[in-house]
Parts: C-alpha cells; sequence; structure tokens
C-alpha cells in the first residue's frame, strides 16, 4: 500500500516503524504534509539568518519568535488546522523573502533558502518531495530527525519563556544554525553527532532561560496541596503548558462567577505563589491528556488549550473547545494573541457562564512543588536521609504519559519499588504514580513533583547540587537511577540535556524511539549507556539488587 504519509516523531507511531496512513495522534496525511512543508521552509529561512548573522547583521526578535512558533507548531498533538499551518508557510516565506534582500552573499545558501510559492496548491507536492524520506541514508536520516525533534522541543520552551518576554538570542541563533545544518549534504555521521550532543547543551539553557522567567514571574514553586474534587460553580478547564495564558484568563475571570481549574500538564501552576491569590483557582481536573475524551465531556465547561497535548475532539464537546498560540484544530475557536499582547478571554468566560457546573470525578488532594528551589531548601533533611540509610535510591521517573497499555509498566513500577526509593518526576508521566499512596520518609514524600516536562530543568540543578554536597566527581556516582517515560519531542530535549550533562545509563520506554536507526541506536547504547524497558520484575533486580 503506498504512503499516504510519513510520521515517526512520537512513541505511539504506528508499529514503532512510522504513521503511514494517517497519523496515530489523530492528524491527517494533507496536516503531515503541510507540518513537513513548514519545518522545511523553517529551515529555509533559519539558514538565511545564519548567514545574516554571519555577516554581522542582527536578526529581529520577530523572526527568532516566528521560528520557535513555526516549530512548536508541528510538535505532536499540537496542532491540526491545515489552514493556520499554511498560513505559517506563507508568512514565513514572505518573511525570509525580505530577509534576502538584506543578505548580501547568497552563494551557497541551500534549496531551502531560494524556494519560494505563494500558491498554495504547489505545496503538496513540494512537501512530498521534502519530507523525512527525502534523506536516503538511513543513519544521516536518523540523526537529523533526532536532532529536529530535539530543537523542536527547545522551540517549545523558548515560546513560553518570550511569552513571558524572556528571550535569549544564543539559544536563538544555535537553533537556527542547527536547524540549517540539517540540510547541509556535507556533514557526516560524526558531525552529526557533534551536533546532537550540542544541541543538548542548548538544551540546557533554554530549560534554564524558562525556568528563569517563570520563577521571575511567579515565584518559586512551593510545597502545595493542590484539590481535585470540585465547587458548584460555572468553570473553565485550561490545558496544556503556557503559564502566561494562564495569568490573563485567572485575572479576566476574577470576579465573574467563573471557577479556573487546572488539567494534565497545567497542574503544577498551583505550586506557583502569585496564582494562589486567586479565589477563583480552584484546583485540578482530571488527569492526564490522553484521558481528556472522557473528562472533557463531563467537566461541561469550556476548554482552553494553550499548547500541545489536544486529542481530536467527540463532537459532544467540541463546541467547548478553544485553542491559543501555537495550538488549533479545525472547527473550533482560536484566540489570537502575539507576544506581549493581552489576550480576550471574553468569549470563552461568557461560554463558561452557560454552562453547568463540572461533575466531580474524584476527590481529596495531591502533593507537588518540589522544584530545584523547594528541594535545595530540604537538602539537609535530604542528605540526612541518604547518609543515615533512610534513602538508599532516587528514581527519576520523569516524562510523559500516553494511551498504550504498555504503559502501565510506570504503575506497577513504582508500586514495586524498595520503601526506601524516592521518585523524583516532572512531566505529565507523574500521573501513573502520584496518587498512588506511597507514603513518606521522614516526611519527605516519596514522589517529588518537580512540575511540567518544562521543569525537567529541576531535576538536573537537583542532581548537580547533590553531586556537590556528597563531593562526588562524577554526577554517575551519585545514588540516582533513570527509568524515563517518553513520548513527544519536548521529551527528546530533556534527553540530550542529560547526555549532555553526562548522565549515563539511561532506560528510556515504553520502547527506544522508532526514529533512532540501528547504527545510531548502536552509538547511544555503547558511548551512554541508553536502554530500553524489561519486565517491572527484571528491571527492579538490574537496579536495586546489582
Amino acid at each position: 500500500m503506498e504512503n499516504k504519509m510519513f510520521c515517526y516523531q512520537c512513541q505511539e507511531t504506528a508499529g514503532c516503524t512510522g504513521c503511514t496512513q494517517a497519523g496515530v495522534c489523530g492528524k491527517k496525511p494533507e496536516v503531515a504534509a503541510m507540518q513537513d512543508l513548514l519545518v522545511y521552509v523553517t529551515k529555509g529561512i533559519s539558514a538565511v539568518t545564519t548567514a545574516l548573522r554571519a555577516e554581522g547583521k542582527e536578526v529581529d526578535s520577530e523572526i527568532n519568535h516566528l521560528i520557535t512558533l513555526n516549530l512548536f507548531t508541528t510538535i505532536t498533538n499540537a496542532n491540526f488546522d491545515e489552514d493556520m499551518i499554511v498560513s505559517r508557510i506563507l508568512e514565513t516565506l514572505e518573511k525570509k523573502e525580505e530577509l534576502l534582500k538584506q543578505l548580501d552573499n547568497k552563494n551557497d545558501l541551500p534549496e531551502a533558502a531560494i524556494w519560494y510559492s505563494s500558491d498554495r496548491h504547489e505545496f503538496p507536492t513540494k512537501a512530498a518531495a521534502v519530507g523525512v524520506l527525502s534523506t536516503k541514508n538511513e543513519d544521516i536520516r536518523s540523526l537529523r530527525e533526532l536532532i529536529t525533534y530535539g530543537l523542536k522541543g527547545l522551540s517549545a520552551y523558548s515560546k513560553h519563556a518570550n511569552a513571558l518576554l524572556k528571550d535569549n538570542e544564543e539559544v536563538d541563533a544555535f537553533l537556527q544554525r542547527a536547524l540549517a545544518k540539517t540540510l547541509d549534504d556535507t556533514l557526516s555521521v560524526d558531525d552529526l553527532v557533534a551536533l546532537t550532543l550540542e544541541t543538548g547543551k542548548y538544551g540546557v539553557s533554554g530549560m534554564e532561560l524558562l525556568d528563569r522567567a517563570n520563577t521571575s514571574s511567579y515565584g518559586n514553586p512551593e510545597i502545595t496541596k493542590v484539590n481535585i474534587g470540585v465547587r458548584n460553580r460555572p468553570s473553565i478547564l485550561i490545558s496544556g503548558h503556557d503559564l502566561r495564558d494562564l495569568e490573563m484568563l485567572l485575572k479576566q475571570t476574577e470576579g465573574t462567577g467563573v471557577d479556573v481549574y487546572t488539567h494534565s500538564e497545567m497542574l503544577p501552576a498551583h505550586y506557583y505563589p502569585a496564582f494562589k491569590k486567586y479565589s477563583n483557582f480552584v484546583g485540578n481536573y482530571g488527569s492526564a491528556w490522553w484521558k481528556q475524551k472522557e473528562e472533557f465531556e463531563s467537566f461541561n465547561g469550556p476548554i482552553l488549550m494553550t499548547s500541545n497535548c489536544i486529542v481530536p475532539p467527540k463532537a459532544s464537546y467540541k463546541d467547548r473547545i478553544y485553542t491559543t498560540g501555537a495550538a488549533g484544530f479545525p472547527g473550533c475557536r482560536h484566540i489570537a494573541g502575539e507576544i506581549g499582547e493581552e489576550k480576550d478571554f471574553s468569549e470563552i468566560i461568557e461560554h463558561a457562564k452557560r454552562c453547568a457546573p463540572p461533575v466531580e470525578i474524584e476527590k481529596g488532594e495531591i502533593v507537588g512543588g518540589f522544584a530545584h528551589n523547594q528541594v535545595l531548601a530540604l537538602a539537609d533533611k535530604i542528605v540526612d536521609a541518604v547518609k543515615s540509610g533512610a534513602i538508599k535510591k532516587f528514581v527519576v521517573m520523569a516524562g510523559c504519559d500516553g494511551r498504550a497499555k504498555s504503559r502501565n509498566y510506570y504503575t506497577d513500577f513504582a508500586e514495586a519499588l524498595p520503601e526506601d526509593a524516592v521518585i523524583l518526576t516532572a512531566g505529565c508521566a507523574k500521573y501513573k504514580y502520584n496518587k498512588l499512596q506511597l507514603g513518606d520518609i521522614g516526611g519527605i514524600p516519596r514522589v517529588l513533583d518537580a512540575g511540567q516536562c518544562n521543569d525537567s530543568y529541576s531535576l538536573a540543578v537537583i542532581a548537580l547540587k547533590l553531586k556537590e554536597v556528597f563531593g562526588l566527581e562524577d554526577i554517575n556516582d551519585l545514588p540516582i537511577i533513570y527509568n524515563i517515560a517518553w513520548y513527544e519531542q519536548k521529551a527528546v530535549i530533556v534527553l540530550l540535556a542529560l547526555l549532555y550533562l553526562g548522565v549515563k545509563n539511561i532506560h528510556l520506554g515504553p520502547t527506544l524511539p522508532a526514529f533512532l536507526s540501528a547504527n545510531v541506536a548502536k552509538v547511544l547504547v555503547e558511548n551512554f549507556g541508553i536502554a530500553g524497558i524489561e519486565s517491572v520484575e527484571d528491571d527492579i533486580k538490574f537496579f536495586f539488587e546489582k
């Protein structure tokens, strides 16, 4: 059967080889094609900006923001709206033409930097010619895609920081330079391996930028009990990752009689001091992104999707879905707003007033807020627990959740951990175990939730601080094991950042990425000890009985 598309950027890709007829995520071949073309033209404009910088010319932050938003738009489960993606392609081509006029030397530019068309009807043919499989050498393709997916993850961090008016020109310049290098046919496998590690280096910088943006705007996360029940008032559910969108929504709903609840990756917003002043900021509703079809149904009110994590909605609640930022879905209302602008959420607020209150699906509280500042405040207590033997191991179980039944492994693994082990987590992977009754060790909870996948930087800071406290030369000598669940491209940049920091022997599951060729996977295994998961019983023995 002829392939209608090819995509293997996420963990759930069909057969762990690639989606070829339609995306498991729900995207149609036409959308996949336009995403491929958007990535291509974004690489093209990046080649131009890189050439401009080489001539000593400045690149405007507006162009940097356009490029990061383009990449973010193509992340899994972010945008399914073909028209929105086409509009980004057209805007990018127009901006590229303007930039080319500023360039003195146009020699040696790649074809992507020169190509231009304003005819949408030409786009499918061009997309078919420049997709993933256009790179014939499997190992070169694998490394190009690994780098590109890491850059997509980096773009997400940059975009959320940009929304809080924080930029890092060095990170933007690298992102664009690296994108341009994925077009360079002269680069060898060794060159691309080096670029992969450099991507990890800038991943650390990007995560630090976002951490600084969030904490300078909203304070350092603190230990917080989050309500998971409901009140009897009209409400809005906010999902995704963008804290600036949440801030604007809370300001505009204050005093309106409309409550606000978080869903999935927005849960950690409750840990920030700045949001606790809003009396209508009630709690968290539901769990991980993939359960939204049932949880959005019972919520009753409108839902605001601020970034990736959209599941194609059921007809019964599609009219209650609103998107903003990089997110989009055909037929759903999109709330516009550029960086630095105040978005108008009046339509969704008025919609909420016409809806019944949410149906309660659970009661109680969950505890989080263990980002690096909070954990380091507990450093003496933690060090004492390690020295006394009360804590034998820390287990990093950060990353993503997903639909596959094989992900129940992570619930079973958490339950099987020895009672002297503490879980460090960030990202929606936590929903596999954050409601289990795992208890504490001397008052230290056995699940320390640092926040969103975007907050994985905290886990690196904690590890580096513990290395310093214990006077160790090598981060791998810490009593920390890594058993990480991945799903999409933000997890890829976290992995590359950990590799850059020298972390070895990371176990990655529930499957290794399909975009790793056999030879590239061999390099990661031999140089960094990357491994997949086995059974819970075997992995517990491997980690704790050696």
